[in-house]
Formats: structure tokens, C-alpha cells, sequence
């Protein structure tokens, strides 16, 4: 008998200086069996740091012809492809073909480093694409923010992101891996 996922909602108030968009979000979370605390908790910051009124959700890890995140077009077509973790280059190509604008949000500072020195040329082609690792200590202070019923509160101000649950707050800025 197969796992199901387990559902959590999450409201999460933007306030994005940088894009002008303000908001609150009110969303529901699959998380597969396998996908940790801290990568739904990541798919709720990299949310929040791109919160728009097309930004979804993707159906979740176990889907892989979907991203985890993603905006598309109202006549269909994906304006925004996102991909957490340590994607493999033949998919991040897929994505850039398809997508005006692809987004990595990779974490697991030391698996990351090297998987991005053993893809940067490769990927350093493709000038829609963007990177970014989010470091292991911000996805530890994540993931204790993880609940069933979260409400949550991002601000972000000069590419800084504040982000908190009324109890815990973290600061955190995104290194950059590769600028599209």
C-alpha cells in the first residue's frame, strides 16, 4: 500500500519591497512521503521570494514533469520554471527550452558545491537560467517553523528576506550561483 502525502496549509503575508507586490497567500501543501520538513519549508520561502498571483505550486516531488514551483502565462505558456535541490542538467535544459525563466534553489551546502562545480560550464550556457543555495543553516531555522496550520510572514527588502512565524524569525540572502 502506497504512502499518501500529508496536507498542510500555509498563509503566508508578502511584503516584497524590491517587486512591489504585496499580498497574502493562502495555500495548501501536498508533502510527499519522502520530501523532508525542511524542502516543503524551502518550497514555502522560494514562494514567497517570487509570490505573484500565477505563481503555483507543482503537484510535488514524485511529478517529474513538473517543477516545484512554477508561473505560467494565461494562454499556458511557463513563464517561470523553479527546481529546488541539485536538478540534473538534462532537466534544468528541458526547462530552459521551455520556460522564459528558470530558477534553481539549491541547499545542502556541500553536495551542492560540488554538484555546481561539476555542472557550472555546462549550465553557464543557458542564459535564462539563474541559481541560488540557500545555506544549511536557514533550511535547519526552516523547517522549525514546519506545521500543519502555518502562518507566515516574508518581507523582503533589497534581494534580504525576512521570514518568520510570529515565534521565529530568520534573515537570509540567497548566495548566488549563477545570474541569468
Amino acid at each position: 500500500m502506497a504512502l499518501k502525502a500529508t496536507i498542510f496549509k500555509a498563509s503566508i503575508n508578502v511584503s516584497d519591497m524590491d517587486r512591489q507586490v504585496y499580498g497574502d497567500f493562502d495555500l495548501t501543501v501536498a508533502r510527499h512521503p519522502s520530501e523532508t520538513d525542511e524542502r516543503m519549508m524551502l518550497r514555502l520561502l522560494v514562494f514567497a521570494l517570487h509570490a505573484g498571483d500565477r505563481l503555483e505550486l507543482g503537484r510535488g516531488i514524485s511529478t517529474t514533469d513538473e517543477p516545484d514551483l512554477w508561473q505560467r502565462s494565461l494562454s499556458g505558456e511557463v513563464e517561470c520554471w523553479i527546481d529546488l535541490g541539485n536538478p540534473d542538467p538534462a532537466r534544468i535544459g528541458r526547462a530552459c527550452g521551455r520556460a522564459r525563466e528558470v530558477i534553481v534553489y539549491a541547499y545542502s551546502e556541500r553536495g551542492t558545491r560540488v554538484w555546481w562545480r561539476k555542472q557550472a560550464a555546462a549550465l553557464g550556457r543557458f542564459g535564462n537560467l539563474r541559481a541560488y543555495l540557500v545555506g544549511d543553516d536557514h533550511v535547519r531555522q526552516l523547517s522549525a517553523m514546519a506545521g500543519r496550520a502555518m502562518r507566515l510572514q516574508c518581507t523582503i527588502e533589497s534581494g534580504e528576506a525576512w521570514f518568520s512565524d510570529g515565534e521565529r524569525d530568520i534573515l537570509l540572502r540567497p548566495e548566488s550561483l549563477k545570474d541569468g
